[in-house]
């Protein structure tokens, strides 16, 4: 089978998965849990065979980047919106742990979600995610790569909401759905104004050569004003800098959507954003900075966090983040091939990690036991660098986990809440926002 074929059946299978069990979901069918289990595992070996085949042929020397051009989605005027394929040396290990870490999820989800009520709809999102990052990472242009990011992002947002009959998951959700609403304001723009100065949006059209060797064809002001945007659009993905709340919140899904959403992929498709466009970045000291500040920033607030979290999850979650930082500050100082060994090791060592945290504490409990009732803290060593009173201000922080929901609860949606009541006045008293008692009325006898 050429490579051709190959790269669209690829991400062409999971999508396609997801409308079949859609349909018979749709007409009122069912599918048992030994079916949806077989064929998850069917579906994900063919993935990871087809992954294996695509990556041989480019170890072996044969090609060193396979684009596949499928036309144009929709044409306006001189404007196309591309549906073109690209696989190269960034993208072929994210699609290759994406296909991985997906398939073990897959498979250790089913035993873990037997007789949920949600089991259906569980693996439903998983494979519409699965179809939404393989887009992200083999998207040719800023205009396909954003389907799949939203794609990744409504999954997000169904999973963290996952157990909907408890209201804090469904409040988490809608904060993190606001968050990356307001993170994909900045990639929509960032799009805008690449057609408007590129005159296209493809890889091709705004750098010279391939990856990692590519050249940026955009240099003065409109580079750096397309490459900060990006910047914050893959920090609002990847929950840093100013986007660095959402992440703790989304451990209100299952323990497997957490280990491959915010432990192994969809954390690190802003990472990915920032190394295919770094030719960008590094064209502008601003945006470099940027990337370098967030990242350390991020970083140093997610050590401080993870050392007094009281849950396995929510302290792997300031782990990621941590990590995640670390990232990106290795992606603005320019060590591109150390940030990819970065993101690949650290989306398998936290889907393990993940995955264990049911099991975490009764580990704990018998490493305590082997070790004679005594585990010597970590740590210590760098608190005696610093004096009591710094080390308290710190631990005052890392328990309000750096005031940050205080601070967008009291300086950003508390003013918008007021002038949503303000604006109210100009609105008519609609039926649908009184009370069920006064919009109900008896007919007349």
């Amino acid at each position: 089978m050429s490579l051709q074929t190959l790269l669209p059946l690829l991400i062409a299978v999971p999508g396609l998965l997801f409308l079949a069990l859609s349909i018979v979901w749709l007409l009122g069918g069912h599918i048992s849990e030994r079916v949806m289990s077989r064929t998850t595992k069917l579906a994900y070996t063919l993935l990871t065979i087809m992954t294996a085949m695509i990556g041989w042929k480019m170890w072996s020397g044969e090609v060193a980047t396979v684009r596949v051009s499928l036309g144009n989605w929709f044409t306006v005027a001189h404007y196309g919106f591309p549906l073109s394929l690209l696989v190269d040396k960034l993208s072929l290990p994210l699609v290759g742990i994406t296909v991985v870490l997906a398939g073990i999820v897959g498979s250790f989800s089913v035993r873990y979600l037997h007789r949920d009520p949600g089991f259906f709809r569980f693996f439903l999102l998983l494979h519409l995610f699965t179809f939404g990052a393989l887009l992200v990472f083999t998207a040719d242009s800023l205009d396909l790569l954003i389907a799949g990011w939203e794609l990744v992002g409504i999954t997000s947002v169904l999973l963290i909401g996952f157990f909907q009959y408890r209201p804090d998951p469904v409040r988490n959700a809608l904060r993190v759905f606001g968050t990356y609403r307001i993170a994909d304001l900045f990639m929509l723009l960032a799009v805008f104004l690449a057609h408007h100065w590129f005159g296209t949006a493809s890889w091709e059209g705004m750098f010279n050569g391939d990856w990692p060797g590519h050249v940026n064809k955009l240099d003065g002001s409109a580079a750096t004003v397309i490459a900060v945007l990006l910047v914050f659009a893959a920090s609002g993905k990847s929950s840093q800098g100013p986007f660095c709340g959402w992440l703790p919140r989304a451990m209100e899904g299952p323990t497997p959507s957490s280990a491959v959403f915010y432990g192994a992929i969809s954390v690190h498709a802003g990472a990915y954003l920032l190394l295919r466009v770094q030719p960008l970045i590094h064209s502008s000291l601003i945006a470099t900075s940027l990337v370098v500040f967030i990242g350390l920033t991020t970083a140093f607030l997610g050590t401080l966090v993870h050392r007094t979290c009281a849950d396995a999850k929510t302290s792997l979650a300031y782990a990621s983040q941590t990590q995640l930082g670390l990232i990106f500050a290795e992606i603005g100082l320019g060590w591109t091939t150390f940030a990819i060994i970065h993101m690949v090791s650290h989306a398998m060592l936290r889907t393990l990690q993940f995955l264990r945290t049911p099991s975490m504490l009764r580990d704990y409990h018998r490493v305590h036991s082997a070790a004679g009732g005594q585990i010597n803290p970590t740590g210590e060593h760098y608190e005696s660098l610093l004096p009591k009173s710094v080390q308290i201000w710190l631990y005052r922080v890392a328990i309000g986990r750096g005031f940050y929901d205080a601070i967008v609860d009291r300086f950003i949606i508390a003013p918008v809440k007021g002038i949503a009541r303000f604006l109210s006045i100009f609105e008519p008293n609609f039926t649908a926002t009184k009370p069920a008692a006064e919009s109900v009325k008896t007919p007349a006898s």
